[in-house]
């Protein structure tokens, strides 16, 4: 039963994602539900946990709301050199989330944040924050082997963002 409502949910995320854009493809209907959730799962990978704030991000990385559409976050240091994001775009979660700051694990560039309307992980060293409107989250920080979850026929956060 629950194998049949995943994929039954799979199968409406990918028919909505088909239309924002990419072209109609059901393979990117799937790549924008397959690639956060490979994303996530590197949390558990103590490697891959970022724990300090990264220096010379660009000025403006793609974003992503999870279930969403995309736009972009505004790149700043507070006075303590923590990450402060602003979002760009509607659809930012207005109660609870975080964001998830994402870096190819080969090049160690920022690729993007992904912000997620669910519980925040635990246990994680915070690099910053994301804000939307009146909503402030916490920052986190993953990398990944970027090749391995990004389709490039349809980018799961649309154009790369310009090197630093």
């Amino acid at each position: 039963m629950i194998r049949r409502f995943a994929l039954l949910c799979m199968g409406f995320a990918a028919a909505a994602a088909c239309g924002r854009g990419s072209g109609g493809s059901p393979t990117c209907g799937i790549a924008l539900i397959a690639g956060p959730s490979l994303i996530t799962q590197q949390l558990a990978n103590a490697r891959a946990v970022i724990t300090e704030p990264l220096r010379g991000l660009p000025e403006q990385l793609p974003a992503m709301v999870i279930q969403q559409r995309q736009a972009s976050v505004h790149v700043g240091y507070d006075p303590d050199q923590r990450i402060v994001m602003e979002y760009a775009g509607s659809g930012f979660p207005a109660r609870t989330g975080y964001g998830l700051l994402v870096v190819d694990d080969t090049s160690q560039r920022a690729m993007g944040v992904l912000v997620f309307e669910s519980q925040e992980p635990k246990d994680y060293p915070r690099l910053g924050t994301v804000t939307g409107g009146s909503t402030t989250l916490n920052l986190y920080g993953v990398r990944v082997d970027w090749a391995s979850v990004n389709n490039p026929r349809c980018p799961l956060l649309g154009a790369p963002p310009p090197a630093s």
